[in-house]
């Protein structure tokens, strides 16, 4: 697994202007954002083994990041 953080810049680069301006005027989508942004340093901290953790939790929450990241294109995609 990767040791880099997956954050929105670099898993939308095309479209981080639109997460930014969709953020700024939608609170449920900025809510969603943020639970990216949780789950994903989460990831990151089990990943590098700064909070340890079993291989089936890490799996879990890699599973809940990808979910809000296709929750996060499904709202981008419905505009």
């Amino acid at each position: 697994m990767s040791n880099t953080p997956h954050t929105l810049e670099e898993e939308f680069p095309d479209r981080i202007e639109a997460i930014h301006a969709r953020k700024a005027k939608d609170a449920v989508f900025a809510l969603l954002l943020k639970q990216y942004d949780e789950v994903n340093d989460a990831v990151h901290l089990a990943e590098t083994r700064v909070t340890p953790m079993s291989e089936e939790a890490e799996e879990e929450l890699r599973r809940k990041r990808l979910a809000i990241k296709d929750e996060i294109v499904r709202s981008l995609e419905q505009g």
